[in-house]
């Protein structure tokens, strides 16, 4: 049964988070170009949206994302797609640009492309059967999408080959020794949990402070100490010309939970 656009990714709002939930559980969620433009123009409306402040990202029926649906690969192996000329409206790394937290809730296999869009979130939330793999050696491809830089970085050079050339497949318990993923749940409440976590951010945590963390720590990973202080310094005076650091205090101080403003809209260029 063939699904509608809007149908490839749902989304419900709960709250101050935003849930997206792939959508096609009769192919595990495989990815495919009209899956990842659904994908990828809900996180832009979440970005504009002052009312969402975290957002979590799932998958329907029995997985999170099988990774690149057969057919697509099929055609791209045998020529009648031609990779070369494909053209997308935003880098495929694009959620590693979205300034509010982008929570996954891996509720079963995540491969290959599956597992890059997992790494792409912030913070991973699994279940102890969930299935992670790379899988990419397996098809006689490469490290893709820049899955060498986040897996490296995430569990160190040796233990990202050894995912990357055995293409093995890891469940939840090693998953969290690898610090593939940061915690496990229950495979029912994987998604409340995640959503619960991030609703505690929305709910508590400056929007400002948040976007500004994570550009500081993914520009980090590319300068040494000395660059990251000094940045620091520098965002920190700006923190004190904002009307957030004044709120955060007066909030504790009044025993309530803050009110802080909404990021502004973003410039052009991001």
């Amino acid at each position: 049964m063939s699904v509608t656009t809007e149908e490839l990714v749902l989304a419900e709002r709960r709250g101050a988070v935003l849930l997206l939930t792939l959508n096609r559980p009769d192919r595990m969620n495989a990815w495919t170009d009209a899956l990842e433009e659904r994908y990828y123009t809900l996180l832009d409306a979440a970005e504009d949206d002052p009312e969402v402040r975290a957002i979590v990202v799932t998958g329907a029926g029995r997985g999170f994302c099988s990774g690149a649906d057969m057919e697509d690969l099929h055609g791209a192996a045998t020529g009648e797609v031609d990779t070369e000329q494909t053209e997308r409206a935003r880098h495929r790394y694009y959620p590693l640009t979205i300034r509010k937290p982008l929570i996954a809730a891996i509720n079963g296999a995540a491969v290959g492309l599956g597992l890059v869009e997992a790494l792409y979130c912030d913070v991973r939330f699994a279940t102890r059967d969930a299935k992670l793999a790379t899988i990419f050696a397996r098809r006689a491809l490469v490290a893709e999408y820049g899955i060498s830089w986040l897996l490296s970085r995430l569990v160190g050079p040796s233990a990202a080959l050894d995912l990357l050339m055995s293409g093995r497949i890891v469940t939840g318990d090693e998953a969290l020794r690898l610090r593939l993923v940061d915690r496990l749940c229950a495979p029912e409440s994987v998604v409340s949990e995640a959503v619960a976590y991030a609703d505690e951010i929305a709910r508590f945590c400056s929007p400002w402070s948040v976007a500004t963390m994570k550009k500081q720590i993914y520009a980090d990973l590319e300068r040494p100490f000395a660059d990251s202080f000094v940045a620091a310094e520098r965002l920190m005076a700006e923190s004190f010309r904002s009307t957030d650091v004044e709120e955060g205090v007066r909030s504790f101080m009044e025993r309530r939970a803050p009110a802080f403003a909404p990021l502004p809209p973003r410039s052009p260029a991001t």
